[in-house]
């Protein structure tokens, strides 16, 4: 499975940096996360719960930053065990660029692999599972921005109908790592979700 995307997010550059390296903003955007603990400075244990179909699990993994250029870029990799549901494992980069002194723009690319129970409920819903995860992580995240940063009465209703900015064929891609973000069917994550993914 691989996912792009790029979002507008209602922060400078820095502040939105900061956010995505908070483990309490990353649990309080990432659907079904349960904890985000930081076990070195660039390494992470998480749990979370996710259903994908009729797959219900709860997963633990370990999430590690690499290729960190603070506060422009960093590669996100994620492995993750949900017992008899299986396991996830994919990498995701995430780009932050300047669009005004008050938004960045977002952009990612996440690639992930699943085994057990939830490779055999098949890909579509696997896909569906983690955009629908992406997409609730990034409302969450630009809620919680608006509401932090975004300065004026009508900020926090201008925050819902923030649009995708269209990719620029003039950005550099990130080469990402060939290993693991997925945390079922998540990002940005974290992920971006995260998590989304994630």
């Amino acid at each position: 499975m691989e996912m792009t995307g790029e979002q507008l997010i209602p922060a400078s550059q820095a502040d939105t940096w900061a956010a995505l390296n908070d483990p309490e903003v990353l649990k309080a955007c990432v659907p079904g996360c349960e904890a985000i603990d930081r076990v070195s400075d660039n390494q992470y244990a998480v749990r979370l719960t996710a259903r994908i179909g009729p797959v219900a699990a709860k997963f633990r993994g370990s999430l590690l930053l690499s290729e960190v250029v603070a506060p422009d870029s960093y590669t996100m990799t994620f492995e993750g065990q949900g017992g008899v549901a299986g396991f996830a494992k994919g990498s995701a980069s995430v780009r932050l660029l300047p669009h005004s002194p008050r938004s960045t723009t977002l952009s990612f690319r996440a690639k992930a692999n699943v085994g057990g129970k939830l490779a055999q409920i098949g890909s579509r819903l696997v896909d569906a599972a983690a955009q629908k995860v992406a997409s609730d992580f990034f409302t969450a995240f630009n809620e919680r921005m608006a509401g932090l940063y975004a300065g004026g009465a009508h900020a926090p209703e201008e925050a819902h109908h923030i649009e995708p900015v269209p990719r620029d064929p003039d950005l550099p891609d990130i080469s990402g790592t060939s290993l693991a973000f997925f945390a079922a069917g998540s990002l940005v994550v974290f992920v971006i979700a995260l998590l989304t993914l994630l």
